[in-house]
Formats: structure tokens, C-alpha cells, sequence
């Protein structure tokens, strides 16, 4: 489960920016939250808004960099541990506004727990030459962390965990060490750590490609709850399968007791979308995995959308801590009904046209008081309240001008 992740100098993000999914100290939703004994409290979902160029897409490549980066070369030589559901790897980029950025390191720092241990993985990259890395565990409830490895440069330093193996300590300055370790050895910490990253979900459905890639499950169970979700949804669709002689994807709709297979390619978006996307969702809930979607509002309506952001917050459905991150225009879903205040989170450029991120949670009114839990979020977001309104302004001196 991801607790915290940090990073700077990446994309149109130039100074230290935290994304935080611990959850802060409010009284609303706390029958959602992921709880573990001994340890703070997790938020099942967030989501990021913002106006188009502000940052929003950039800190899920943001994470979508640090967790290819450790898993491609795993998955290139077929050592990983876990099916993985990602995309192509995603280039790191420094910010390009500001000289001395465009030759600094770009730096990612993550915090996450499995397997009743806590990891802080750090690291740090300069035109694909990693400067600096590091890895540290500690015991959930243990007040103790222990070093696991340290990187600076070409020197790596190991902690008593690994020391007492004859564990090379030379590695490709491009090479991730936590992917050399995982590719070359057999050591249950290392092996923690990434199954973990290879359990993390990436999806970008701004690529109108992605929605025609599909994960079609022969087993019987999964089939039958995928279609009962689908029908939950209004999705009326009583079977489907593959025509593989015209290599072609069939939906079947019963009507009148007779069946109508339908092409998928003939679907409307909207179901397509959902056909795509179903899966991946029921797979990260039944494992507990972290799933990082770009536009997962694309094509849904609303109700959808409640629907599948309820699937993360009902601890009935969600039993293994599940998370799931998403970037959204959709204001219908910016309630108080539907999310805590430090699930929103928001993406705008300031005055050096970098990115800024923060959450609902974090802003104070002009009296020095946070934003209530029962406001409008979605109306005094438009309003420009919140500081990442993104056309409204302009649409008002647009009607000055006309």
C-alpha cells in the first residue's frame, strides 16, 4: 500500500512536491479508510483536478517513471515475480524552465507498506545515470529502520541484510541496484519490494489505444462478476467471447430470450471504456493493488464513475487495501458525499509556469480556517476559491471583450 510519495525536477514539476496517501486527522468517510494494526491510517483513493497543462497528467508519469524504471529491466530478462498490468516505460525528463534544473538530478522518494514491513525506496537520476539510491525497511509498529542498501555514485554500501552474502556491489550506472538485486539473487527483502512495484497498476486512457487493450479472463468466476458488475452498471450484456476466426470480440445482449452478439468495435465508447477497464479494476481490488489511471472519467458518466470510485472506498468490497489513483475533469464526482478533503487534490502552474500540487485539505479560507467538510466543493472550486480554476477567469474577460 502507497503511503507517501515525493518527488522534484521532473516534467513540469521543479521543486520538492508530496503526494500523501496517510490519512490527516477528519471525521468524515473514516469507515473507508485502510487500517492496520500499528499503523496510520491509509487513504483508499484520490483524485487530481486542475486545468489541462497544469500538472495533472505529470504526477502520474511521475509515478509511472520510478515504478518502470525498477520493473522494466526485471520484466526485460523475465525475472519478475508478479503479473504485471503496465505500459511502455515512461522517460524521466528534468524541468526544462530553468537552466540549472535542465542538468540537475531528477529525484523520486516512496513510501510504502507490505508484508507487514514499511520501505522508503529513493532515487535520484541524471540524464538516465542514477546518482543516488537508496532502500530502507523498518517493522510496522517498530521503532528501528535498517539500512538496506546506500548508493552514491559507484559506490554502494550494503546493510547487515545483505552484507553477509557475497552480493556484488558493481553495477551499470543506468541499472536500478534494487533491479540488479532482483534479477540476480534470491533475497526475501528485495523480493518484498518488488513484487510490490510489480503488483502497481499504470493505465493512461488519454491514449485511445490503451481502451483496446483488454484483459479477458477464461475462468468461469471471474467472468460471471465481471458480467454481474457490468449489469450493476447498466451494461445489459449476458455473455461475450472471442470469434476467433474473424479475430473479433463479441458482446451478447438477451433479448426477448434470444441472443445478439455484438462486435465490440460497434459498442459505444462509454462501454468499450468500461469493457477495458472492468477488469483491471476487479484485478487490483482482489489483490490489493495500487492502480494509477490518467482520465479514468474519459467517456464515463457519472454515475460510473461514483460507481467505481465506490468499489475503493467500501470496505466490504475493498477487503485488501486496495488504492487507486486518478486524474478527473468531472465535477459531478467533486462532493463531500464522494470524498474526504485530502482525497482532492489539485495541479496548477504558478508564476515560473511550474507545477504545484496540493490537497482540498491543505487550503485555509482568508479567516485562517480550513475548508468546511460540508461545502460545495465542486462550486467554489469553479469559483476559483481553491486556486486551480481552470477557465473561468478567461471566460469572464472573454464576455468583457465581446
Amino acid at each position: 500500500m502507497l503511503c507517501q510519495f515525493s518527488f522534484k525536477n521532473f516534467k513540469s514539476y521543479k521543486n520538492e512536491t508530496v503526494f500523501d496517501f496517510q490519512a490527516a486527522s477528519l471525521s468524515e468517510h473514516l469507515n473507508s479508510l485502510i487500517t492496520q494494526e500499528k499503523a496510520s491510517e491509509l487513504l483508499p483513493v484520490s483524485v487530481i483536478y486542475g486545468p489541462n497543462g497544469g500538472g495533472k497528467t505529470n504526477l502520474i508519469c511521475a509515478l509511472a517513471c520510478l515504478i518502470t524504471l525498477v520493473v522494466s529491466p526485471i520484466h526485460e530478462l523475465g525475472k519478475n515475480r508478479n503479473k504485471m498490468i503496465f505500459q511502455q516505460k515512461v522517460p524521466c525528463e528534468p524541468f526544462l524552465f530553468d537552466r540549472a534544473s535542465i542538468n540537475e538530478p531528477t529525484e523520486f522518494n516512496i513510501f510504502f507498506r507490505t508484508n507487514g514491513n514499511e520501505y522508503r525506496y529513493y532515487i535520484a537520476l541524471t540524464k538516465d545515470e542514477i546518482t543516488s539510491e537508496s532502500l530502507y525497511r523498518k517493522t510496522i509498529g517498530g521503532k528501528k529502520t535498517a539500512m538496506i542498501f546506500e548508493r552514491e555514485g559507484l559506490k554502494i554500501e550494503l546493510g547487515a541484510s545483505l552484507s553477509k552474502g557475497s552480493i556484488n556491489t558493481k553495477v551499470n550506472p543506468k541499472m536500478p541496484y534494487i533491479s540488479f538485486l532482483a534479477i540476480n539473487y534470491n533475497l526475501p527483502k528485495i523480493a518484498e519490494v518488488q513484487k510490490w512495484f510489480e503488483s502497481c497498476i499504470i493505465r493512461n486512457y488519454a491514449n485511445p489505444q490503451i481502451e483496446k487493450s483488454m484483459i479477458i479472463s477464461e475462468d468461469k468466476k471471474f467472468k460471471q462478476h465481471l458480467l454481474n458488475t457490468m449489469n450493476d452498471m447498466g451494461i445489459d450484456i449476458s455473455d461475450y467471447y472471442l470469434d476467433k476466426e474473424n479475430n473479433d470480440m463479441l458482446l451478447v445482449r438477451n433479448i426477448n430470450k434470444e441472443n445478439y452478439p455484438i462486435s465490440f468495435s460497434s459498442e459505444s465508447d462509454g462501454t468499450k471504456k468500461l469493457f477495458a477497464s472492468l477488469p483491471i479494476l476487479m484485478i487490483a481490488i482482489a489483490e490489493g493493488r495500487l492502480v494509477i489511471i490518467d482520465e479514468l472519467d474519459a467517456k464515463l458518466h457519472p454515475k460510473l464513475l461514483r460507481y467505481i470510485i465506490s468499489l475503493f472506498t467500501n470496505r466490504g468490497i475493498n477487503k485488501n487495501g486496495a488504492q487507486l489513483i486518478f486524474t478527473s475533469h468531472d465535477m459531478s464526482t467533486m462532493k463531500n458525499d464522494v470524498f474526504r478533503r485530502d482525497e482532492i487534490w489539485f495541479a496548477a502552474l504558478d508564476n515560473e509556469h511550474s507545477s504545484e500540487l496540493y490537497s482540498l485539505y491543505e487550503i485555509r479560507k482568508e479567516d485562517g480556517n480550513r475548508i468546511n467538510h460540508t461545502a460545495a466543493y465542486d462550486k467554489q472550486y469553479l469559483e476559483g476559491r481553491y486556486g486551480a480554476d481552470p477557465y473561468l477567469r478567461t471566460m469572464l474577460d472573454w464576455e468583457e471583450l465581446s
